[in-house]
């Protein structure tokens, strides 16, 4: 069973601002990273940017749709959705939050989708999708059984039932998977983005455009592309944690293995929209309530 653990309600203000991190069950676990519960209210209405991410994104709300301001796709329309499936992407996605979202972020490990949801992930790379496109009508359901649960840890339960059932659905689904593109994206990981593409061709035994193709055909980028959302994503965790004290970013450039901190600005403006200060003064909020947790 999952475990949550983050931050209370603030009580006699009007606001809520609750942040709980979860556990999948262990059956679960390398198919799923973790989940995140959020329930905000009375807060000042905001845009959020969702930045690229090595997991995939389904995202299951509570009381009111996540409204999808703007897409990684630029040709996506805006839109609402009870429930989101996303998969890996180079751009951020901007969420309109008007002062008030509740629901459950779920981050999938992109060799489990074929698990979990049934294709590849490089079938949803780059896109935002409604998740009852993708996983059909049982998304209905555990969105009443989440609606109905108490609190966190019974609706961690209740993501948990449902995930381990569409796991057992089809055992064999993950088969398919060459155990090449599996070594290559667990090195990637493993040395945070840093390893070139030409040893990673190396190491996995394959020519670099075989590793290119089967590896963007099952994960949705390129292994160059992996490697820069991974080192991205770990420094956006050490901006969260660390902030941008004089010389912070100069050494959490060279610490995620970029030349200097202007390389780092450059690649954190292309991958989130804006420069590392930027995005750390307008995601402050959430940092502070546990909403950009640094595991």
């Amino acid at each position: 069973m999952s475990t949550g653990t983050g931050t209370e309600p603030v009580t006699g203000t009007g606001v809520v601002d609750e942040a709980v991190r979860g556990r999948p069950a262990p059956a679960l676990r390398g198919l799923v990273g973790w989940y995140s519960g959020y329930r905000q209210r009375g807060v000042p209405p905001t845009r959020h940017r969702g930045l690229p991410s090595p997991y995939l994104t389904l995202i299951l709300t509570l009381d009111e749709p996540l409204t999808v301001a703007a897409h990684p796709d630029p040709a996506e329309p805006p839109g609402d959705f009870s429930a989101l499936v996303g998969g890996l992407h180079t751009t951020p996605a901007l969420i309109s939050v008007p002062g008030r979202q509740s629901g459950v972020q779920i981050a999938l490990d992109p060799l489990g989708a074929r698990v979990l949801l049934g294709l590849p992930a490089g079938a949803l790379a780059g896109a935002d999708l409604a998740a009852q496109d993708v996983l059909g009508p049982s998304v209905a359901d555990v969105l009443d059984r989440l609606r109905a649960a108490p609190d966190w840890a019974g609706r961690f339960a209740v993501v948990d039932a449902w995930l381990l059932d569409r796991a057992r659905a089809d055992p064999r689904a993950g088969v398919r998977l060459h155990p090449e593109v599996r070594h290559a994206w667990r090195l990637l990981a493993a040395t945070g983005g840093t390893i070139g593409v030409a040893r990673l061709a190396a190491e996995v035994g394959w020519s670099d455009r075989r590793l290119r193709d089967r590896f963007a055909a099952e994960v949705g980028l390129s292994p160059k592309a992996a490697a820069r959302v991974i080192r991205f994503d770990r420094t956006r965790r050490g901006l969260a944690s660390y902030g941008a004290a004089e010389g912070r970013l100069a050494r959490i450039a060279v610490d995620r293995g970029y030349f200097d901190q202007a390389h780092m600005d450059r690649e954190f403006r292309a991958l989130a929209g804006c420069p590392p200060t930027l995005w750390l003064a307008e995601e402050r909020r959430n940092i502070q309530s546990g909403h950009h947790p640094s595991e």
